[in-house]
């Protein structure tokens, strides 16, 4: 049984997206294996839809959105479980599970002519569910794509002992129910060159996420299916929309790594962004508007 918001519930997830785009509009997708993903609707023009990254919800793209709604109408989702989506007990959290669900929300809302945006796990979904829109999508802009070994572990020491301590079995569940404030602030900082640029309030959203029932069974379900990010990349090659692929100079990904994903894509559009870390919509949030605006 899928764990469904009541109307507290409801109005507190609003509360916090609601302050920061007064002009958006929530709503929510019914999945097919049950269950709703939330998004948030906001702006003018041709659609593009925002993917976050690991442990964040659509709030991470708070400082791109108002800087590009303008011109785009911006579709922003919560992926399963996580953000404020309904949890369901038992629900997958593979790359294929949740790039199912990216294609059931574009498809349910009838997106198309679409720019499809992701960071991180977002980036690499964003290039995997093109695979199976067709036609809906005219471009992918993949920012500091998840699918390479280690990933977050490269983060800090702490984003390694939790992350390392989560996916283990027998002590795992007790890990990610251990997460507060002070670790969730000490892991999100090892993914910026500049750890000034996370928000305060921001993190406190994400730790009443965290608090849900079920959130830390998910969290931990996320952790151990990183590797099916990294597997993901055997469908790089089905890609045939124009690419853009976005790194920043201080991102956990190597040079090697990010290397092997530009010859994956002949003709495909690289990005560099200084002084950057692994989450770009916070800590340049105008270079990534520009780069959304102009490719």
């Amino acid at each position: 049984m899928r764990a469904r918001m009541g109307p507290g519930r409801e109005e507190a997830a609003r509360g916090y997206t609601e302050a920061w785009c007064a002009d958006g509009e929530i709503g929510y997708v019914e999945l097919a294996g049950g269950g709703r993903v939330r998004y948030l609707r906001a702006g003018n023009g041709p659609p593009l839809v925002l993917l976050h990254t690991v442990r964040t919800q659509l709030d991470h793209f708070q400082l791109v959105i108002p800087q590009i709604a303008d011109t785009f109408t911006v579709y922003a989702i919560d992926l399963p479980g996580m953000g404020w989506s309904d949890i369901v007990p038992g629900a997958s959290y593979e790359e294929p599970a949740l790039r199912a669900a990216v294609v059931r929300v574009v498809e349910r809302l009838d997106l198309s002519d679409l720019t499809l945006a992701g960071e991180s796990m977002g980036a690499t979904l964003s290039l995997t569910a093109s695979t199976d829109l067709g036609g809906r999508v005219r471009r992918v802009i993949a920012v500091n794509s998840y699918d390479f070994a280690d990933g977050i572990k490269r983060a800090n020491l702490l984003a390694r002992l939790v992350v390392g301590g989560a996916r283990a079995q027998g002590i795992g569940p007790v890990v990610t129910r251990m997460e507060n404030k002070a670790i969730l602030t000490g892991m999100m900082r090892g993914g910026l060159r500049d750890p000034r640029n996370l928000p305060d309030h921001y993190v406190d959203e994400l730790r009443r996420v965290g608090r849900r029932r079920g959130y830390a069974t998910v969290a931990r379900a996320v952790f151990r299916n990183l590797e099916s990010l990294i597997a993901a990349r055997r469908r790089y090659d089905r890609v045939n929309v124009p690419v853009t692929l976005v790194y920043g100079d201080y991102d956990w990904s190597r040079p090697s790594d990010r290397q092997a994903n530009i010859a994956l894509f002949p003709g495909a559009t690289s990005v560099a962004l200084p002084e950057t870390g692994h989450f770009a919509a916070l800590e340049r949030p105008a270079d990534l508007a520009r780069i959304l605006l102009s490719t």
